[in-house]
């Protein structure tokens, strides 16, 4: 059976920016994300809050090539893009003054990708 990837119209335009980005800028970044939300759902990355805690500095940009979940705390302000975010981790991210970003939203503002760090 052919693989024919994912069926979400914005998920497959936001691959197609990726690599189009990817391969315009010489950003490698982009493409990595690219390849992780063109996985299979069941595969795709999903990471809690209190993963991205322990694993960032203040005022840090990361990316989730999936879903951002409410599990755990989060103590500092941070950058957060994703493909989606639950309703819980979103309101958490905004309360320890950080922001929520669409990862398009991201690509525009930081088209190299320079200091953007992926967590899965």
């Amino acid at each position: 059976m052919k693989r024919t990837g994912p069926s979400n119209p914005e998920l497959q335009q936001l691959i197609q920016l990726l690599r189009k980005e990817s391969s315009i800028q010489k950003a490698p970044v982009w493409r990595v994300i690219a390849d992780g939300l063109n996985m299979p759902t069941r595969k795709r990355t999903e990471v809690n809050l209190s993963s991205i805690n322990r694993s960032t500095q203040p005022n840090e940009v990361i990316v989730v090539p999936g879903k951002v979940l409410g599990a755990g705390a989060l103590d500092h302000g941070v950058k957060v893009a994703a493909f989606s975010f639950s309703n819980g981790a979103r309101e958490r991210i905004i309360a320890v003054k950080g922001t929520c970003l669409n990862i398009a939203d991201l690509v525009k503002q930081n088209p190299k990708g320079t200091n953007v760090r992926i967590i899965a």
